[in-house]
């Protein structure tokens, strides 16, 4: 087997044993980068020689019996949304096309000082603006599972490169489902972490509960390996987790026996695509099978969809309002939208939509917690399979016509205004063969419960196994 096709904790093994140098297994994953890569661009702004040199510094280290950290050798890359000190940070935007920052974010920080080598970044659209990998910048990210499709976004670049098994670990940021949705479109893992797990010193609104950073990988015990090297507090963050240094550490196999889950099979009466629903008609049928009492029923979301795109605008007016007034011909459409809404906000509609969000949040704790005691919601990660690559976001949904461009995101953006871990993971496929993904959302701050039932299910299915084949420019 091709060396890249293994896990990343495989990989460890044998990096740590010397049975392999980690310039042996980054040359490898630069090799199936140059071949794979042209015809998905996943990958951008490449940096071989900085990984080269990180790669010599980890095998002198590993020489003298010692070990760089959790990451010891492994390639990674990072979302073109994380700063990158000294390398190219695009945002997606024509705007930053020529961009160096000077430091790093502290996710790409702790990766580093974790002793993981950087190749480059990741495709994202636009200022992480929606849910298909495309800019003016970069163009396009595709589908390894179908070229012509699109493989979701924001986080869609790392998705791709790690179905392509171009590299075995890639960070993201989830807002609306940025890294739900293309793990789901790309058949991997993407965790989104309660906030503050992974804390951010570079967040437009450092006390907003909504966007989060965290990590994307094929296998739920590689996924729990990278959340080990970026979790933990912060004090420059002010979401910051104090934790357990072994939190995440140790077995995640666990006897799910009598767990409790509530399964919406349109998570809450959203439109579902057909082909989702007969993907995931034996969801229930399965976690049974795990030892779950699965009943079919949901918490109150209805609030969910305004709360999500009010306290959405505001944190773009937030973060690029002073772009609108500059750079205004250079945004796309739907990022101005955006924008605009948020500064068109007055303060007694934003008090009014922290309200409702208060609200919405104790229902849900008390839907979970005391009322029904559910240890887990379940339900479909993505309303659509994989859409044609020419297509900016899905307009109609099984006869429902979809108003904005994040609408058809609502089985993840309703989701995200409940500040719960949720994780994506493969699920199965539809019948001419594009993935599906299954979302499991725990209880608050039970992120290791999260990754516990998901390694269970993925134990139990093996849909992650099934790669794609390598692509040839479409």
């Amino acid at each position: 087997m091709d060396i890249c096709h293994l896990s990343a904790l495989e990989m460890a093994a044998l990096l740590g044993d010397g049975q392999i140098s980690a310039r042996e297994l980054l040359d490898h994953h630069l090799a199936r980068i140059e071949r794979l890569n042209p015809a998905i661009n996943a990958l951008v702004t490449l940096t071989p020689e900085r990984a080269r040199q990180q790669a010599f510094q980890a095998d002198q280290t590993h020489a003298k019996g010692g070990s760089s950290g959790l990451l010891h050798g492994l390639p990674v890359a990072h979302k073109d949304l994380f700063v990158t000190a000294g390398i190219r940070t695009t945002f997606g935007s024509p705007i930053f096309s020529d961009f160096v920052p000077p430091n790093d974010a502290l996710i790409v920080e702790r990766q580093r000082r974790a002793g993981a080598m950087t190749v480059g970044k990741t495709n994202t659209p636009e200022f992480g603006a929606g849910s298909h990998t495309f800019n003016p910048v970069f163009g396009a990210t595709r589908n390894p599972y179908d070229l012509t499709r699109t493989p979701g976004g924001s986080s869609g670049g790392a998705a791709a490169a790690l179905a392509a098994r171009m590299l075995p670990l890639c960070d993201g940021s989830d807002l609306g489902g940025s890294l739900r949705n293309p793990a789901a479109f790309c058949n991997v893992v993407g965790f989104r972490p309660s906030p503050g797990r992974v804390p951010s010193i570079t967040a437009h609104d450092p006390w907003s509960p909504l966007p989060v950073e965290g990590p994307m990988a094929r296998t739920v015990s590689d996924l729990t390996l990278y959340l080990r090297a970026m979790a933990g507090p912060d004090h420059r963050a002010a979401w910051s987790i104090e934790q357990s240094p072994d939190i995440f550490a140790g077995t995640l196999a666990r006897d799910l026996k009598g767990t409790r889950v509530a399964w919406s099979p349109d998570a809450g009466g959203l439109p579902i695509h057909p082909d989702i629903r007969a993907a995931l008609e034996s969801i229930p049928d399965r976690l049974s099978d795990l030892g779950c009492e699965v009943t079919e029923t949901w918490p109150d979301l209805s609030d969910a969809p305004f709360i999500f795109q009010a306290r959405r605008a505001w944190l773009f007016a937030v973060g690029y309002a002073p772009l609108l007034e500059q750079s205004r011909h250079l945004m796309k459409d739907t990022v101005a939208w955006n924008i605009e809404a948020g500064l068109k906000m007055t303060i007694s509609e934003y008090a009014s939509i922290c309200r409702r969000h208060r609200e919405l949040i104790s229902r849900v704790h008390r839907f979970m917690d005391e009322e029904e005691g559910f240890d887990f919601l379940a339900a479909p990660v993505t309303q659509v399979p994989p859409f044609p690559i020419e297509v900016e976001y899905p307009t109609e949904i099984d006869g429902t016509r979809m108003e904005t461009y994040v609408d058809w995101m609502r089985s993840c953006s309703d989701l995200t205004v409940t500040t719960l871990p949720i994780i994506s993971v493969p699920g199965g496929f539809t019948a001419d063969g594009l993935p599906v993904g299954l979302q499991l959302i725990g209880r608050y701050r039970k992120d290791r419960s999260v990754l516990e039932l998901a390694y269970g299910w993925e134990q139990a299915t093996g849909w992650g196994k099934l790669v794609p084949p390598e692509p040839t420019a479409p």
